[in-house]
């Protein structure tokens, strides 16, 4: 089944060029030009991914993002030609998985968007425990008892990624690796920012985490089963 990206950016060049792209990638782009229409654009196309731009006529990417994670999971990735620290940090807090520093190499983003639709890996254990939480890797739900906790698919991969070996800890670059897809050195802020998203959703007090537990100078584990 083809794959539909929305492609919310206003350089009418630089998105005709991710659409040539994406088209001969077997890809179905779809576009908007403005931050203001794009929540309509998302609601009507129902995409499987949105290449986001940080700054956008009527809405910034940033608002579009936190108004489109406000009401889905689908993965987003930040176009931005920033490299300020302040703004990548924004996008990421705002609800985008990911991001990418224009200009960009084509198959990158290409590589990029495949590895956010790539379905989870079949695991042979079908639940997993951590803290108080129950973790069914097969149907992709995270309860705590009778509450089901809503994740996004990439915020699910890192708490499964890390309840499916409780012993190790794991880099900051393991889990670049692992959940993001990256094979070479990549900004560890993507790990920091996620796990502080995680850690909202699924910590009793984020700030005393007992889920995902903080080793210092070395990365994160699973906490303990209660």
């Amino acid at each position: 089944m083809t794959s539909r990206v929305l492609v919310v950016d206003d350089d009418t060049a630089l998105a005709e060029m991710i659409g040539i792209v994406l088209r001969t990638e077997g890809f179905d782009p779809v576009f908007c030009g403005d931050g203001s229409s794009a929540l309509a654009a998302f609601r009507e196309s129902r995409p499987d991914l949105v290449l986001l731009d940080l700054m956008l006529p009527g809405l910034d990417g940033i608002e579009v993002c936190a108004r489109i994670r406000a009401e889905s999971g689908t993965p987003i990735i930040m176009l931005t030609a920033k490299t300020d620290t302040a703004d990548v940090v924004k996008g990421l807090e705002s609800g985008a998985d990911d991001y990418m520093v224009k200009p960009f190499n084509p198959k990158e983003l290409v590589a990029r968007i495949r590895t956010r639709l790539r379905p989870t890996p079949e695991s042979a254990v079908e639940t997993y425990a951590v803290g108080d939480l129950t973790i069914d890797a097969a149907g992709h739900e995270v309860r705590r008892g009778d509450e089901r906790i809503s994740l996004t698919p990439l915020e699910f991969d890192l708490l499964l990624t890390l309840a499916s070996k409780p012993q190790q800890v794991f880099t900051r670059e393991m889990l670049l690796e692992q959940v993001w897809g990256y094979h070479y050195k990549a900004d560890t802020r993507l790990v920091n920012v996620h796990v502080q998203r995680l850690r909202a959703k699924v910590e009793h007090d984020p700030d005393n985490p007992r889920i995902v537990m903080t080793v210092r100078g070395v990365g994160y584990r699973a906490g303990a089963t209660t």
